[in-house]
């Protein structure tokens, strides 16, 4: 829900100056096309986000509050772009991805899938804990996915997070659901 009373002079300029930038970079790629219709067309990775002023606008920075405290992942903010396996709401909740295995393996198996997601990369690990940023394809958003291993139960709890924006269109939690699927057929 947007709250009017709340949208002051600066939000409107950000928004406006994306806006711009949008159809600026809009016009670039149309025209690019226009002049280069085979190029575009025969690179199947070819991407707004390639663009330096895009990949600026469109990246956002990462939260400072990922991590694991208290052995739980960080709760997700009121917008539905988020979902977390601990302690989250109706709408953010996801189920945590159990295994059938030793945790090592678990962990390793689970880097396995994460090196084919595409345009995922992992940015940190620790013994219990992954964490990667993936990109999107033509706009270059990045979303933020974190997995944590406890110690005292077989479970991997997860958490994905869109950087920017209010609504991701249900991306993070169809990633997680991938990922969870590709483990059950890896039999972990």
């Amino acid at each position: 829900m947007i709250h009017w009373e709340n949208i002051t002079d600066s939000t409107i300029k950000m928004i406006l100056s994306r806006l711009i930038a949008i159809a600026f970079i809009t016009f670039l790629t149309f025209t690019a096309n226009l002049l280069f219709p085979s190029a575009a067309l025969a690179d199947s990775n070819y991407s707004l986000a390639a663009l330096p002023i895009v990949k600026d606008i469109f990246a956002g920075t990462a939260p400072d509050n990922l991590g694991v405290n208290d052995d739980h992942l960080t709760a997700c903010p009121e917008s539905p772009n988020c979902v977390v396996s601990q302690n989250g709401d109706e709408s953010h909740s996801i189920a945590p991805i159990p295994y059938h295995t030793d945790m090592a393996t678990a962990k390793e198996t689970l880097l396995k899938v994460l090196s084919v997601v595409p345009r995922t990369e992992i940015v940190e690990e620790t013994d219990n804990y992954i964490r990667t940023q993936s990109t999107s394809r033509i706009m270059g958003f990045i979303d933020d996915a974190e997995f944590y291993f406890p110690a005292d139960e077989q479970v991997i709890h997860i958490r994905s997070a869109s950087r920017l924006g209010e609504s991701d269109l249900g991306v993070n939690r169809r990633r997680l659901e991938q990922i969870r699927l590709a483990l059950a057929d890896l039999n972990v």
